[in-house]
């Protein structure tokens, strides 16, 4: 959340990258549910844009981990990777209530797309 705060990313920019990626669109597939995805900046586009790192089994639930400009890096380490997907294996196997307690304590937060029935 501070690097999107820092980064003035629009929440309007998640929910299209979601929708994106459920069209198919990933920049890529990294592995153990983990997908990188280029994000437009305001006023810069998706070329000088940022990336996001994201956990998904590509149905109901898209876990933002992490964001990075591209102008300050281009890609993440093996090590990050590797942490990534142990993250992803745990946040995906959270049940509702365990989601419902994350975003209660502030751990989590949530974007919804005001457009989608939920």
């Amino acid at each position: 959340m501070r690097w999107k705060e820092k980064s003035g990313l629009p929440d309007r920019a998640f929910v299209k990258a979601v929708s994106e990626m459920e069209q198919g669109l990933i920049d890529a597939d990294l592995g153990g549910h983990i997908l990188k995805k280029r994000v437009s900046l305001p006023g810069r586009g998706k070329r000088g844009g940022a990336r996001v790192i994201v956990a998904t089994e590509k149905a109901d639930r898209w876990f933002f981990l992490y964001g990075f400009e591209k102008n300050e890096r281009d890609t993440i380490t093996t090590r990050e990777l590797r942490f990534f997907q142990e993250m992803a294996t745990d946040f995906l196997e959270f049940d509702e209530r365990q989601v419902e307690i994350a975003l209660a304590a502030g751990e989590f937060v949530e974007i919804v797309d005001e457009n989608k029935e939920v």
